[in-house]
């Protein structure tokens, strides 16, 4: 999917937050090599960077809109344009990363086992996924795509909630790490200007279903959408709008 990095960096300091205490989790002390996986414009990457600054960073990322975005890292930093979905690493990382990128991709089961297998024998996971698709935010999105004439094009780019419950991942990962940290947060983001929610939202998951109707039939869509999320999402008496949001975390580690 194509991606526009300053749609997505509209709301840069929120959707950095969960990075960043995601990172803080992690217990590594010196790691050689650590990847991260769907790094995007690299803003976590860098800290990592700087954070292990002895380490080989690596971001990867299939978009070359978001990886020419991720200028001015460090000197042990490099970018990567892969689909994470097929990864393979070159040497055995000591961490795999991936903030907010692995429920854009299918068959979870698979996928975590393989990034298991490449990991060194200490080698940690940490992910972070939004796991807020019962959300109004959501919903709005079907049920904007099955009522307007958009909907025989738009109804097959839809999909179910891409993240299982945090016990499957649970029961998933058991039998290949030694300790498994899970948790989930909800985030009350408080976000300013018109239609906030709407123009979050066009950032990540709208993305696609804009991008397969024409300019015309693409601004009547966002507009009866927004329609639907002022009611889910109404302003407050400052002005602000309120909008809470589910994330789910884990970090697995080999002792």
């Amino acid at each position: 999917m194509s991606w526009n990095p300053a749609q997505y960096l509209k709301f840069a300091q929120p959707r950095l937050r969960p990075a960043l205490e995601l990172l803080a989790r992690i217990d590594l002390e010196s790691p050689a090599v650590v990847y991260d996986l769907g790094c995007g414009t690299g803003a976590a990457t860098k800290i990592m960077a700087g954070r292990w600054p002895r380490a080989s960073v690596f971001g990867v990322d299939e978009s070359s809109d978001m990886l020419e975005g991720a200028v001015g890292a460090p000197s042990n930093v490099r970018w990567l344009r892969q689909d994470i979905g097929t990864w393979q690493p070159d040497c055995a990382p000591d961490l795999v990363y991936s903030n907010a990128a692995l429920h854009w991709l299918p068959d979870h089961g698979r996928l975590l086992t393989g990034v298991a297998a490449a990991l060194a024998p200490r080698g940690v996971l940490a992910v972070q996924m939004p796991r807020n698709f019962a959300a109004p935010s959501h919903v709005a999105i079907a049920e904007t795509v099955r009522e307007g004439p958009w909907r025989s094009r738009l109804e097959p780019l839809l999909r179910e909630s891409p993240v299982a419950d945090p016990t499957w991942y649970f029961d998933l990962l058991s039998p290949l790490f030694d300790r498994i940290d899970l948790w989930q947060t909800e985030y009350f983001h408080v976000l300013r200007g018109d239609d906030p929610v709407k123009e979050w939202i066009k950032g990540s998951w709208l993305r696609p279903l804009l991008l397969a109707l024409p300019p015309g039939e693409r601004e009547r869509f966002e507009h009866a959408y927004a329609r639907r999320l002022a009611a889910a999402y109404p302003k407050r008496a400052d002005g602000t709008t309120v909008l809470p949001f589910l994330r789910l975390f884990f970090v697995a580690r080999r002792d």
